[in-house]
């Protein structure tokens, strides 16, 4: 009976353990209650990520002005047609459709990995040109007098509508036409039944995007003027009247 008195003392003397939620406990141990009475903080907004933040700095704060031969079919070109071709709907009168640039790669696709090589440079051009990435044309079939086979690249083509058209139309009259060597205008018998107009560059260097210090081989192109003329004299009216510089002949003088 003493052992069991002198263990009654002992918890007596000793309390009761610290973790039994006595009153005598530290505030806040018991779960972390909160306060009455005291403030909520306020919680900071999360900031906006990384990427969003550079989308949102590369919107412009004005939208592009119209293109400057867009505005001038608008309010000059088509009352002049108007009244040369003799028509009462402004609806009817002519307008350029699409231009399509294309390109002629076959001759490097027989090359191996070198003419793989001047196939993507040469994309690489045509996209800085016209401001579009281009079109890989295949082949449909193999041919074995020419070295080709069947889904073998031989070709690069875009096509330009709306505003980039005239952009790259603007560029073209303004800029690199002017920078042909022993330019004596074009071919004003160029056109198809349609009133659509064909010509090409020998080069690729007279547009002044393509950097000439850099370019390793000289690549022509074609280019088509697909316009909603029924007439080739509509057609030729239309691009007279954009500025397109066609000579008085078909036939260049000792050619």
């Amino acid at each position: 009976m003493s052992e069991e008195k002198e263990k009654k003392e002992k918890k007596e003397k000793h309390g009761k353990p610290a973790g039994g939620g006595a009153e005598g406990a530290h505030p806040g141990a018991g779960g972390g209650q909160k306060k009455e009475g005291q403030p909520k903080k306020d919680r900071k907004p999360k900031a906006a990520p990384a990427a969003e933040q550079q989308a949102e700095s590369d919107v412009p704060e004005t939208p592009a002005p119209p293109a400057r031969l867009a505005v001038h079919y608008r309010e000059k070109i088509v009352p002049a047609l108007k009244e040369h071709l003799k028509l009462d709907n402004n609806l009817a009168v002519p307008r350029l459709e699409k231009i399509v640039i294309s390109m002629g790669v076959g001759k490097f696709a027989t090359e191996g990995g070198e003419g793989k090589g001047k196939i993507e440079k040469a994309e690489k051009e045509l996209s800085v040109i016209a401001g579009q990435k281009p079109v890989r044309c295949k082949s449909k079939k193999s041919v074995a007098n020419f070295k080709v086979r069947e889904n073998m690249d031989t070709g690069l083509k875009v096509t330009l509508r709306g505003a980039r058209m005239y952009e790259f139309l603007d560029r073209m009259i303004a800029l690199a036409i002017p920078r042909v060597k022993d330019f004596r205008g074009l071919d004003p018998e160029g056109f198809d039944k349609a009133g659509n107009y064909n010509f090409g560059f020998n080069e690729q260097t007279v547009f002044p995007e393509v950097n000439s210090a850099e370019v390793t081989f000289q690549q022509g192109m074609n280019i088509t003027m697909v316009t909603t003329a029924k007439t080739v004299e509509s057609g030729r009216e239309l691009l007279k009247q954009f500025g397109f510089p066609f000579r008085a002949t078909s036939k260049v003088e000792g050619r």
